[in-house]
């Protein structure tokens, strides 16, 4: 048996408090890691997350930031740093919700919106902690994308426009810190069940068009990003990884 062990390792995971982040967090602790989980509104979700998580015998603490706002990721780094220690492994997963509509109806605040908390959150959470990876010799970046970025369906814009402008700036970023130990991927859900989207009926619309003929999982999510923390993907960079069943498959 191969083993993943995170333990003495610190990640800090942005849109912890939410559904897939909730299942991100058990899975990296349940590997031995430490978790600063970077909640923006539900404080009382991730409060319960915390205890969960203490419970089974590693750290774990609650931070508040808005991922859209450089200062406020800055404290929040500033905390994780006097609680925790300095985080090898950061996990962008974070982002605004609004309203699907047509390019010709979609706010062009909402464009700005998605700018905001695809690309600019990346740039941000690279700024504040890659620094102290480099220093470390050892890092990984994780960012969540989407299979909609490859789609590019109607109605899908705004999201699609911000989810290509962050797989840029994370392909950059992967070739500029490389050679200090450093990898960053991008993780690519389809229509994930959790707990705030739960198998039904009516799913069939879907997974009918999946190789796998089902939607997939939030721990299967998880399980991929725990790969990539892990020293098993030391050699993977700038990777865009679907799990979505074979919805979308990159091509050569």
């Amino acid at each position: 048996m191969i083993p993943i062990d995170l333990s003495k390792k610190v990640a800090v995971i942005t849109g912890g408090s939410g559904a897939l982040g909730r299942v991100m967090a058990r899975t990296l602790a349940q590997a031995g890691a430490d978790i600063a989980i970077c909640y923006y509104k539900d404080k009382a979700t991730a409060i319960r997350l915390q205890d969960e998580i203490t419970a089974r015998g590693v750290q774990a603490i609650t931070v508040q930031a808005d991922v859209t706002n450089q200062d406020s990721i800055n404290s929040m780094r500033d905390v994780v740093l006097e609680k925790l220690d300095a985080p090898g492994i950061i996990v962008n997963n974070a982002v605004i919700q609004y309203t699907w509509t047509s390019v010709l109806e979609q706010s062009p605040e909402d464009y700005e919106s998605q700018f905001q908390s695809c690309v600019l959150h990346n740039v941000y959470m690279a700024q504040a902690f890659v620094p102290g990876m480099i220093e470390s010799g050892w890092g990984r970046v994780i960012s969540i994308n989407t299979e909609c970025s490859m789609q590019n369906f109607p109605r899908q814009s705004a999201y699609t426009s911000g989810k290509r402008g962050m797989d840029g700036v994370l392909r950059v970023l992967a070739k500029e810190v490389g050679e200090h130990g450093i990898t960053v991927n991008q993780v690519a859900p389809g229509w994930t069940i959790s707990e705030k989207s739960e198998a039904s009926a009516s799913d069939e619309h879907y997974w009918s068009k999946v190789p796998m003929q089902r939607r997939g999982t939030a721990q299967e999510i998880a399980n991929t990003v725990l790969f990539l923390a892990s020293d098993l993907a030391s050699y993977i960079t700038g990777a865009y990884i679907p799990v979505c069943g074979g919805n979308v498959m990159p091509t050569i």
